[in-house]
This record gives C-alpha cells, sequence and structure tokens, in this order.
C-alpha cells in the first residue's frame, strides 16, 4: 500500500482519482452497516442496513420454486446432463432461451402493453454495466447527460468514472414533489450550452430512485419531445418496474413512444435487471433494450466485458419461462410492498415524520426538514452523522443523491424481515421525539434569550433617556431640528 501511494505518478488518472465515488456519505452509510452490522441475538445494538435498496420481501417464493425445478441448475443431479453444453458455450449474444424469456417479462411487468425482440437484448453485468456499455456507445469524454435532481448517486460511478461524461443536474424541487417539467428541463439544457457542455442524452428513472414515484403519461411525452427537439439520447432506467404496488400504474417508456407521432426511435433505450424486481443483486443480470441497431451491435461487443455467466442465464431462462411462477411472483412481491410500504409510513406518521407520497421501489423520501438545526448541507450531514453513529441507522442523505435542498434522506424498507423493521421504527420514534424536545427547548431558550435581549435594550434606553447628557446643550436631542420634529 505503501509503494502505490507513494508512487501515483505510475498510475492512471482512473486508477488515482475519486471517480468511484466510494468516499461520499452514501458509501460511508454502508462501511458504517459492515463494521458494525445489526443482528437480532449476536448484536442487537449494531447498525441497522436501510441504505441498501434489495428486494428480500419474496425469497421464500423463489427457493420454493429452486427445490421444485431442480433440472433449471446445472450443479444438481437433475441438471447436470447440461453441464457440458452449459460450460463452454460462450457467444456473447446470450442463451436464446434467456434473451427470450427476459424479453418476455419484460412485457409482463409492463402489463402486456408493449412487445420486446429478444434480438434486441443486450446483457451485462447488472445495470452498472449496462449504464456505462450505453455511456460508451452515445457519448465521448466530455459529453454530458442531463439527470434530473434527486437522483442515484451510482449513476456517477455508472457512466463517469471510466468514460469520461458529465452528469448535468436537471433541478427539481419540493415545490412540486420533485415533478421532472419541461421548465427544468430547458433550463438545464440552456445553462449546459452556456457553459459550453455539449449534452448528448438525458437520463431518466423510472420508477425514480430515490423518490418512490412513477413518471406519469404526460411527462413522459414532454420528455420524449424534449428529447426528439434536441436530437439528443434518452436513456430509461425502469430497473425498478415491478415494484410499483398501487395507483398509478407504472407507464414505460416504451409504450409511450407508441403515441408520439414522429419520435425518432434510434434515441431511446431502456436500462433494465433482475437486480430489485426479483430481487437477484448478487447473479448480476443487466439488460440493454435499444429500439437502435448500431447502438445494440456496439453494446453487443463490448458486453464480452461484462457478461452474464451461462449458469446464470441457464437458471433465469428455466425461472422466467414459468408463466405460472411469474404471475405468481409478480402479484405476490405487489402486495408484500405495499404491506411493508403502510407500515413503515404509519410508523413514521405516528411521531410526524413526513415522507413523499410514493407507490414504488423499494424505498421512502423522508422529510427531516424540521430537525436541522439550520436549512443547510452541512447541518444536513451534522443530522446524518447522528443518525447513523447515535441512532444506528444507516439512512442516506440527500446530497449524495444531488438534491437541491437540505433535510431530505432516502431510507429502504424491503431489506430486511418484520422484527428488524420493528427494532428500526423504535429506533426513529425515539430519536424523533428526543430531537423534538431538544429543540422545543432550543426554541424556548432563544425565546427567553430574545424577551431578555429586547427588555435589556429597553432599559438601557430609558437609562440613556434620563441620563444628564439627554438635559444638555450639547445632547443632538436638544438640536431644533429634531425639537421640530417632534
Amino acid at each position: 500500500m505503501g509503494f502505490i501511494s507513494g508512487n501515483k505518478k505510475l498510475l492512471s488518472k482512473i486508477a488515482t482519482s475519486d471517480g468511484h465515488g466510494e468516499n461520499s456519505a452514501y458509501f460511508d452509510g454502508w462501511k458504517a452497516y459492515e463494521n458494525d452490522s445489526f443482528h437480532l441475538i449476536k448484536n442487537p445494538n449494531g447498525v441497522i442496513q436501510m441504505g441498501l435498496a434489495e428486494n428480500q420481501l419474496c425469497f421464500d417464493l423463489i427457493q420454493e420454486w429452486v427445490v421444485n425445478n431442480p433440472k433449471a441448475s446445472i450443479c444438481t443431479a437433475e441438471g447436470a446432463q447440461d453441464f457440458k453444453d452449459i460450460a463452454i458455450f460462450q457467444d456473447y449474444h446470450g442463451l436464446p432461451e434467456f434473451r427470450k424469456a427476459v424479453s418476455r417479462f419484460m412485457e409482463k411487468v409492463r402489463g402486456d402493453k408493449v412487445t420486446f425482440d429478444p434480438d434486441h437484448i443486450v446483457m451485462s453485468g447488472g445495470a452498472t454495466g449496462a449504464h456505462e456499455t450505453l455511456a460508451f456507445c452515445l457519448a465521448d469524454p466530455g459529453d454530458a447527460f442531463l439527470v434530473p435532481t434527486p437522483y442515484y448517486p451510482g449513476f456517477d460511478r455508472d457512466l463517469r468514472w471510466r468514460t469520461g461524461v458529465q452528469l448535468f443536474p436537471v433541478v427539481c424541487e419540493s415545490s412540486n414533489n420533485f415533478k421532472v417539467t419541461k421548465e427544468a428541463l430547458e433550463s438545464a439544457y440552456e445553462k449546459a450550452q452556456e457553459s459550453n457542455i455539449r449534452v448528448k442524452g438525458l437520463l431518466i428513472n423510472n420508477p425514480s430512485n430515490p423518490l418512490g414515484t412513477v413518471l406519469d403519461r404526460e411527462t413522459l411525452k414532454d420528455i420524449l419531445s424534449f428529447i426528439n427537439d434536441k436530437n439528443i439520447h434518452l436513456v430509461c432506467d425502469e430497473i425498478y418496474a415491478a415494484t410499483v404496488f398501487s395507483q398509478p400504474d407504472f407507464i414505460s417508456i416504451s409504450e409511450v413512444m407508441q403515441e408520439v407521432n414522429g419520435c425518432n426511435e434510434d434515441l431511446v433505450h431502456v436500462v433494465y435487471s433482475l437486480s430489485k424486481d426479483l430481487g437477484f443483486p448478487g447473479f448480476r443480470v443487466g439488460i440493454i433494450y435499444s429500439y437502435n441497431d448500431v447502438v445494440v451491435n456496439c453494446a453487443r461487443k463490448m458486453s464480452s466485458f461484462g457478461l452474464v455467466s451461462t449458469q446464470t442465464q441457464f437458471l433465469i431462462a428455466s425461472m422466467l419461462s414459468d408463466e405460472i411462477f411469474v404471475e405468481n411472483f409478480i402479484a405476490k412481491s405487489s402486495v408484500r410492498l405495499s404491506q411493508r410500504h403502510g407500515l413503515f409510513s404509519k410508523g413514521l406518521a405516528q411521531v410526524g415524520i413526513s415522507t413523499l407520497k410514493s407507490n414504488g421501489g423499494l424505498f421512502f423520501w423522508m422529510d427531516l426538514r424540521r430537525l436541522l438545526k439550520e436549512s443547510t448541507f452541512e447541518a444536513e450531514l451534522d443530522l446524518w452523522h447522528i443518525i447513523i453513529n447515535e441512532v444506528k441507522l444507516n439512512v442516506s442523505p440527500g446530497v449524495s443523491f444531488h438534491c437541491s435542498e437540505p433535510g431530505w434522506f432516502r431510507v429502504c424498507f424491503a431489506n430486511m424481515d418484520d422484527e428488524t423493521m420493528r427494532v428500526a421504527l423504535r429506533r426513529i420514534k425515539h430519536f424523533v421525539l428526543q430531537r423534538k424536545g431538544l429543540i422545543e427547548v432550543a426554541t424556548k431558550k432563544q425565546c427567553r434569550r430574545s424577551k431578555l435581549e429586547i427588555s435589556l435594550s429597553f432599559r438601557r434606553l430609558d437609562d440613556f433617556m434620563n441620563s444628564p447628557f439627554m438635559n444638555s446643550p450639547h445632547s443632538p436631542m436638544s438640536s431644533p431640528m429634531v425639537q421640530a420634529r417632534t
């Protein structure tokens, strides 16, 4: 380690840069959890992980299917006969049955309102690999993608670190629930132009991470009109498509494209993954679905650097081809996410904590603005340090999501069991009540101090008015001008 740190000049700029973003509060929270992980029995006072968007509510359904379908794995006695063929397969197009099953699952998740061509499916090492591959395909170093705020901190790593591409914020505000507007898009584009930054695309996340909201049809149409007018690309991250558990329904950009006359489909690219909807982040199944043949061909060649293992493809193809399982999973996942969301939101509401109204994703956008000592990002980080070090909850501060306003925090709710959830809620309630008490005491002290200062000011004024100096002919109050005004 000493040799590397002392000889950075021998390494590349990428190797010595901080482009990965690992030193942000977002990742610091993960480190705090890793160093002191909560366990109901072994470490009940440890840090509870609420900063990781994982869907762990339906693993019983997955495990049941795996037990009942041993042939889906080449590492079982029943599936071993396919071991050789799967082990030596290395075509970067992917197994045909895998691409077919994934495209069908994407259709099912979108309510069978759109169709996807398996030949346009490009696999990658998770959504991270998919985003980076698209950035390489669509932009050159120094070019920029517009991104509505707040946005997922990992985008800084995924799209910027190795590509040299910039992310330019489209500022969205709480006054309209952080909605993406035509005015905000135009403003960001103009500011980028004024800074001599070439905008190559717009990146949107639907459902939103960290907001948990979905984009409505009119907003999606406005977005399509915007990118067509500017002749720039649209990358639509839809990795939380199946996590929407109530109205309004999720609407895919692929569906809205069919309703917009003159839409240039070559500009539209969808990123998908099985990490969130199925809860398989460790399988690293990322998908690029582009309507542009040139991008498909280029991305497929680049996918050689991050392929999904054929063993994983084989298992996923078998699982997603089971229509009965897929329908049951989607339905039950929706119910369980809704129930967990409801329990959490009610628990927070009991102590006066509000959250942005949401119906998708695996998280809340929690409003703690009134618990800040002052409305600054420094105060937000001070509050976050208390939450993670004293309350022992890893929630993610809004500043790490490039939020334009301090005081917002992302809280993940689907990556824990019911008992851990109850412990987390008890900690939150205790902290908020304690914090409110401290704020009320501080406010009362400030009021008393203010009243005392006012009282002393009047007393000093009275003393001054009654002083011998005021009765002197040299006093300014003896001036004819002052006396005339009084």
